[in-house]
């Protein structure tokens, strides 16, 4: 039976939505500059005129492709199905029609891609170039089209094309709520932070305007003497590292004995418009770690994600120039950059022109909102992301699964103008830590290489934000001990040994290429947590101590903080 079209409800949520569009407005600013784009695409354009020899070339590889490809075509041959999640679907291989439309778009793709590849413009500018292709060809994929998805078009006969109704009222609804499309990558009723998530037991022990400090209640009658410090990056909300149970490493940390603190950022409003590095390196880390040995008696351990990886790097050269590097115990940095000279595609954005409009865009509303940092983060991943939720959500009309992680990845929080100004230019742009005294906190020279703190980095293989490679020579400029962990910037992180996921690489030496390292590196199968756990016991003084209860809580776990919308 053909189900009816919901016509009478379209046409409500269809009034309703554009009374929200007309209601909104534009916002006066960009956060990035359309000239650098032009500009970046003009030089690359040049670059490729200058080398007709170089095009000539890749024209006549072209040109055999294609005859290869139309000579497989006809014949029937099926060749070997493409590890790519888009084309998982059995008629992509077994179909002739899907088959032939996979291979032509894959095809294309790689050639476009290498026509791009030949220039040898800026790093910038090749970088925005190639950003650019690929958002392109990513959203020309015949998956992101009904006509050509072989999914989608057995959907629509079994819906008899209500499936298509029902997204085209989801793509207006998603356009009119003001947040742009594709706002339901997972369910967002699926999880309750303090319940289903971010629920391992624990208390606000102290608070300042920057960030509240968590304490996890044991679960063991005797603890490791030193306490666990999480430092998260400011982008997102710190329970990554405390999904659902089963996933959540602060659980089977503080199971494994472990006194278990974290730090949760504040979600900065316009008061916080002047906050910079320095204020959440002394007001922020060094007050935590101050914190957290009063509270135990001991330095901690730290470990941290990402940016958090990175103003650790600053605090601990900061406490080494106070004469106070004791005070930090062992830290740990992972998937985190201190050398941002090979940033990949991510120098797109490190450009004058995106940074200066960036500022401008700053300057009029004090922070960068948590909605534009997700979309570019989307961006750098569309086909994950954005492309999968565009089948599901407006072709297929399928509910949007419940998911931990991207539940998290949707709970963003503001970073202050401030803080991303410093970042952007000293950081990003000028590359200071790299420099002996070329960065400074509240004065004091900020040298890497002072640090004597025994430190681990961790990298993750396919890591689209800190490409491992970058962390790995971050590690050997450290002296830092080194291991790389299967999966991605985020999924590489959250690895439960239960799970037996993922993998890592261990070797003892560091040799100055980090491809050397690999291919000499032993592969071990699960997780790595277990390996950092017992770095961390070398690392500490052998001890246990009696659990510490917590005594004096301000307001349970996650804390108000982490629910500031």
């Amino acid at each position: 039976m053909t189900p009816a079209f919901p016509f009478g409800d379209l046409t409500g949520r269809l009034h309703d939505a554009a009374e929200q569009m007309i209601k909104g407005g534009a916002k006066p600013t960009l956060p990035f500059d359309p000239f650098a784009i032009a500009q970046a695409t003009g030089e690359v354009a040049m670059e490729l005129a200058m080398r007709p020899q170089d095009l000539m070339q890749v024209q006549f590889a072209a040109a055999q492709q294609w005859a290869a490809y139309w000579n497989a075509t006809l014949s029937g041959e099926t060749g070997e199905k493409p590890r790519d999640r888009r084309f998982a679907a059995a008629e992509w291989q077994d179909d002739p029609y899907y088959r032939s439309l996979r291979d032509a778009y894959l095809l294309a793709s790689q050639q476009l891609r290498d026509i791009v590849a030949l220039g040898d413009a800026s790093d910038s500018s090749a970088a925005m170039a190639r950003f650019l292709l690929d958002q392109y060809l990513n959203a020309v994929s015949p998956a992101n089209f009904a006509a050509t998805n072989p999914e989608v078009a057995k959907r629509i006969k079994e819906t008899g094309g209500a499936n298509l109704v029902q997204g085209f009222a989801h793509l207006i609804e998603d356009i009119a709520s003001g947040k742009g499309i594709v706002q339901r990558r997972t369910d967002p009723a699926a999880f309750e932070k303090g319940k289903t998530i971010a629920a391992t037991p624990g208390q606000v022990v102290y608070e300042n305007s920057l960030f509240q400090l968590i304490q996890y209640s044991p679960t063991t009658d005797k603890v490791a003497a030193e306490p666990l410090l999480y430092v998260p990056p400011l982008v997102n909300r710190y329970y990554m590292i405390d999904l659902v149970p089963r996933q959540s490493l602060v659980k089977w940390l503080v199971d494994e004995g472990r006194t278990v603190f974290v730090i949760s950022w504040v979600n900065p409003g316009p008061e916080h418009k002047d906050k910079g590095v320095g204020d959440y390196v002394v007001e922020g880390i060094v007050e935590a770690i101050g914190e957290v040995a009063r509270r135990t008696g001991h330095a901690p351990d730290l470990f941290s994600f990402c940016l958090g990886g990175t103003l650790v790097a600053i605090a601990l050269a900061w406490l080494a120039a106070k004469g106070r590097a004791d005070e930090v115990n062992s830290a740990t940095l992972i998937g985190s950059l201190v050398d941002f000279a090979d940033m990949r595609d991510w120098s797109a954005f490190v450009h004058e022109g995106h940074l200066a409009a960036l500022e401008d865009h700053l300057e009029a509303q004090g922070f960068i909102d948590s909605l534009e940092l997700q979309r570019l983060f989307a961006a750098m991943r569309a086909n994950d992301l954005i492309w999968s939720s565009v089948i599901n959500h407006y072709l297929l009309d399928r509910p949007a699964p419940p998911s931990d992680l991207l539940y998290w990845f949707e709970d963003g929080a503001r970073i202050p103008a401030a803080f991303l100004k410093s970042y952007n230019r000293d950081l990003l742009l000028d590359n200071k830590l790299k420099d002996p005294a070329g960065f400074e906190v509240g004065g004091v020279k900020i040298d890497l290489a002072t640090i004597g703190t025994p430190m681990m980095i961790v990298a993750l293989k396919d890591d689209h934000v800190s490409a491992w490679e970058a962390v790995y020579r971050g590690a050997r400029d450290l002296k830092a001990d080194f291991v790389l962990g299967g999966s991605g910037h985020n999924a590489g992180v959250i690895n439960p040994p239960a799970a037996n996921k993922h993998g890592y690489w261990t070797r003892a030496d560091q040799p100055e290429a980090a491809d050397d390292w690999l291919s000499g590196a032993t592969r071990h199968e699960g997780s790595w947590w277990p390996h950092w756990t017992g770095w961390l016991d070398r690392c500490g003084s052998g001890k246990l101590v009696a659990a510490r209860a917590i005594t004096d809580g301000i307001e349970p776990a996650p804390g108000r903080y982490a629910l500031m919308k």
